[in-house]
């Protein structure tokens, strides 16, 4: 049996970061492989080449793109953003 694992990951350029996700199939009891997440970044829409395998971070391999990311633990993934918080409660209080 198939199972559908999130995958959290940081794309970080010189002036900005964005925190994405993806999905992996694995079957059940495997743990993704770095070949898992490399296809995984390739899916949406990232040509990018292993540059650090102990912390699981890709480089872009296109010349015009300068850009990393870095694939992140499920604990890093639960982190809180407090400026997204705090932008969306003040949304929140403006209606």
């Amino acid at each position: 049996m198939r199972k559908e694992i999130t995958v959290h990951f940081k794309v970080i350029h010189h002036d900005r970061s964005s925190l994405l996700r993806g999905i992996i199939f694995l079957e059940e009891n495997h743990q993704p492989t770095i070949s898992d997440y490399e296809q995984c970044l390739r899916a949406c829409g990232h040509d990018v080449v292993l540059e650090d395998r102990e912390h699981i971070i890709f480089r872009a391999s296109t010349p015009k793109e300068n850009y990393i990311i870095h694939i992140l633990e499920e604990e890093q993934a639960s982190i809180r953003d407090v400026i997204v918080e705090s932008l969306v409660s003040n949304l929140i209080r403006l209606k």
